[in-house]
């Protein structure tokens, strides 16, 4: 143990937007349960990359007795992070290229539609778990493509419920799965509604709720509706935890 400076994050502060793990080019920090965490003081340089990235000011350097930075051993930790990057980034079929349908022919300037949204923000990365807007709410969890295939998800889901959404591909499934699993437990949900596409990776959102749901060991079934391509309903489906 050597005296040195390192970062030190104040969970109450942190909200979980996960900056700072972009920031950290030592892939220091990680979000476990939710909050930013230093997962190996070898693996922090003590610079302090990731305080410009915070916008809860939640990371400070501090100099106190700490393991000393292990250049080899961070060298390592990130040729396994990445490896792992690698394995995960296989070749979905929902990434083909295609065209859907023409441009439309018809424009109306003057036509307006009300949005439904009635909260912000809306990412699972961003909301805050105990959000007044979930307590006894009809809750979307939803593909972030979906409102872009769809024409009228506002109006045909949105309409009167909470949201979050997020992609099971791109995203940390396990910080899903963490973040859902508080939103269900700090509030009462009257409904839960999982809306994906049709394409297989799509199909993750599925999964990150029955393992928010069996986590909280609770009682709880869901609707889970499949969105093709076109933007039309292809399957719902209640699933029983």
């Amino acid at each position: 143990m050597v005296l040195r400076n390192i970062v030190k994050i104040d969970e109450e502060k942190c909200d979980g937007c996960g900056q700072c793990v972009d920031a950290c080019a030592e892939g220091a920090i990680k979000i476990v349960d939710g909050k930013a965490k230093l997962i190996s003081e070898i693996y922090c340089d003590g610079l302090g990359t990731c305080i410009g990235h915070c916008p809860q000011d939640a990371i400070t350097i501090e100099k106190q007795e700490s393991a000393e930075f292990d250049e080899e051993a961070t060298k390592a930790h990130l040729a396994k992070e990445k490896e792992s990057q690698k394995q995960a980034d296989f070749v979905c079929p929902g990434m083909m290229a295609q065209k859907l349908r023409e441009k439309s022919q018809t424009t109306d300037s003057t036509a307006e539609v009300p949005s439904q949204l009635s909260q912000w923000p809306v990412q699972l990365k961003l909301v805050s778990p105990g959000a007044p807007y979930f307590a006894n709410s009809d809750l979307l969890l939803v593909a972030d493509c979906v409102p872009f295939a769809m024409g009228d998800f506002h109006s045909k889901f949105l309409k009167d419920h909470s949201i979050v959404i997020g992609c099971p591909k791109l995203d940390d499934a396990e910080f899903y799965i963490e973040k859902l699993a508080a939103i269900l437990k700090a509030s009462k949900l009257n409904s839960l509604t999982v809306i994906h596409m049709e394409v297989p990776c799509c199909s993750g959102l599925t999964q990150i709720v029955r393992q928010a749901i069996a986590k909280n060991k609770i009682d709880m079934s869901f609707e889970d509706v499949t969105i093709d391509l076109q933007g039309n309903v292809s399957t719902t489906e209640i699933i029983k935890s």
